[in-house]
């Protein structure tokens, strides 16, 4: 493996425009922002690494654990993990856990050699690693919440299966990794190669619309987050987001996300920051 400062890391051209939710929003308070950023960069750099199709399950976790090294302060100081270097210093300064960063490493070597998911609750042990840390930082960040953190898990959750559905074909076509559940998938009579269609079949479509079930109950439990943070500018911002959640799953139900990528105009975006910053406010 190589170790200079371009060999580890392999940007896939993937940033916050490409994202479901804001990320460092100008609703957050200004003194944040750059260590979000910088954990968003973090995060960023290993998922990258994590969907690199170029490199075998080992290259991938052999990179991923050079980052989980300079994230803790095992090895001394190297141009190939400045990344996760300045994670770490984020996170000394802020006096975050290290499991933010190192749950999310956790999940990101499971995609990297697990290519599949055996039901419902299999897939949700993934996401409680490789999507819940993100909302379980931006509380630790902000002063917590009154309820802890299961309806910021709740909605982090949410949030990763929407984009596994918006993603599946490509997932499937690119990676040979497919996060719908291998239960759902032959009770409704579908096959993994569906995936590769121009568009859903039937049984296929019946997976999608359980997931989206399941993704609405989850979205029920994140309705109580905005209401207990200490912050009201991040209960602006999670309700915005939970809002998008509602939006997008109400799209992904209409509309097949092997036709196209399922996403949301830039005019409903705004208008669900409007109703979160009212509905956080008033």
């Amino acid at each position: 493996m190589s170790t200079g400062a371009q060999g580890l890391e392999t940007p896939s051209g993937k940033d916050v425009d490409y994202e479901n939710f804001p990320v460092g929003s100008w609703l957050l308070p200004a003194q944040f922002r750059p260590h979000i950023a910088t954990y968003y960069r973090f995060a960023r750099a290993a998922d990258d690494i994590a969907d690199n199709g170029d490199f075998s399950g080992h290259e991938k976790i052999e990179r991923l654990t050079a980052f989980e090294d300079a994230v803790r302060g095992r090895k001394p100081a190297d141009p190939a993990t400045e990344t996760a270097q300045r994670m770490r210093a984020s996170l000394v300064e802020t006096g975050i856990d290290v499991r933010r960063a190192t749950d999310l490493l956790r999940a990101f070597k499971q995609d990297a050699t697990k290519l599949r998911y055996t039901d419902w609750d299999d897939l949700v042990d993934y996401c409680t690693y490789s999507a819940a840390p993100v909302g379980q930082y931006l509380l630790d960040l902000h002063g917590g919440s009154t309820e802890g953190y299961e309806s910021s898990n709740a909605l982090c959750i949410a949030l990763q299966i929407i984009n596994h559905l918006q993603d599946c074909q490509d997932d499937y076509r690119e990676l040979d990794r497919v996060y719908l559940p291998d239960e759902m998938m032959k009770s409704a009579g579908a096959h993994i190669d569906d995936l590769d269609k121009a568009q859903s079949t039937p049984a296929l479509r019946q997976v999608f619309d359980q997931m989206l079930e399941r993704t609405d109950d989850l979205l029920k439990t994140a309705g109580r987050l905005p209401g207990g943070l200490r912050s009201k500018r991040l209960a602006m911002e999670s309700a915005t987001i939970i809002n998008i959640a509602h939006a997008l799953v109400a799209r992904l139900r209409k509309h097949d996300p092997l036709a196209a990528r399922i996403e949301l105009p830039k005019a409903v975006y705004i208008w669900c920051g409007v109703r979160g910053i009212l509905s956080a406010v008033l």
